[in-house]
């Protein structure tokens, strides 16, 4: 029997396949009346690495919201972690999700130290404020920080680093529970070309990494996606433009039709490498 304050599995509830970490059935989720993305079939599973494509307002950070256990969807079926979205209490859910966003690092206070902004992730806080840290948690969160090459930032206060370091250094934090599940939204956003390159290694090494948890990563730019990444989804306008491997989804034809004009894609290397064409196709209307 439950207790009164557990969330229980009820008798009829459908239950997800245990290999899937995301599993939408025609889900949408809708704000004043305005479909933010949906509806959307997709599945994520164990040793998957995710890239999710798309313009402004195609609906990626809504879906990567979901896919975090932040919001409900408004219709459909959605597990996440094998849990029913709706049936779960969604704090309880994310502890396990690692996640770094623009979002998260807008909250942390510039004087925060590096090395208690990684382990008070462990904490389910942002920040050291009375927690007392034994060295079990400072080994882990070396070794998330040295897993993003920022190990040599432990002391540093947070508002001191430069855009790249502070990318880094929530990524660590994100890695620093475990997580069975890592969201990154845009994280190569606002990075210079050297930043951008260094941040780009790193997750290719973590891509590779048969530990790594199975990754879910948001772009505009197809140049920001690192090498062992697997799957990709193409969103526009809140609809899915095309879903698969890789190589099958991330096309010239696919990225003209998902940013409205005529895109001509190269590989160098095992990277990706987009520009528009000489010939000018129609323009995407602009939404937010």
């Amino acid at each position: 029997m439950c207790e009164p304050a557990a969330w229980c599995r009820m008798e009829g509830v459908p239950e997800s396949d245990p290999d899937l970490l995301i599993d939408f059935s025609d889900v949408s989720l809708i704000r004043g009346g305005n479909t933010l993305v949906g509806p959307i079939t997709w599945q994520v599973e164990l040793d998957e690495r995710w890239v999710v494509i798309g313009p402004n307002g195609a609906g990626k950070t809504s879906l990567l919201r979901m896919a975090g256990a932040e919001v409900h969807p408004t219709s459909g079926s959605a597990f996440v972690l094998n849990e029913q979205l709706g049936r779960v209490e969604l704090r309880e859910l994310s502890i396990r999700i690692g996640t770094a966003s623009a979002r998260l690092a807008d909250r942390v206070p510039d004087d925060e130290i590096v090395s208690d902004v990684v382990i008070s992730a462990g904490y389910s806080v942002l920040g050291r404020w009375r927690e007392t840290y034994d060295d079990v948690d400072r080994a882990q969160a070396v070794e998330s920080l040295e897993s993003m090459g920022a190990e040599h930032l432990a002391d540093r206060r947070f508002g001191t680093l430069s855009e790249g370091e502070r990318k880094r250094v929530l990524i660590s934090r994100a890695l620093m529970t475990d997580p069975e599940l890592l969201l990154l939204d845009e994280p190569a956003a606002g990075l210079d070309l050297g930043g951008r390159e260094e941040l780009v290694e790193r997750l290719s090494r973590l891509a590779v990494d048969p530990d790594a948890p199975a990754i879910v990563l948001i772009t505009h730019h197809v140049e920001e996606i690192p090498e062992g990444f697997t799957h990709a989804l193409i969103l526009s306008e809140g609809g899915v433009v095309a879903q698969g491997l890789l190589e099958d989804v991330v096309t010239g034809e696919n990225l003209s039709t998902a940013f409205r004009q005529q895109i001509t894609l190269s590989k160098v290397d095992g990277r990706f490498f987009a520009r528009r064409s000489r010939r000018a196709g129609g323009h995407r209307r602009a939404e937010g």
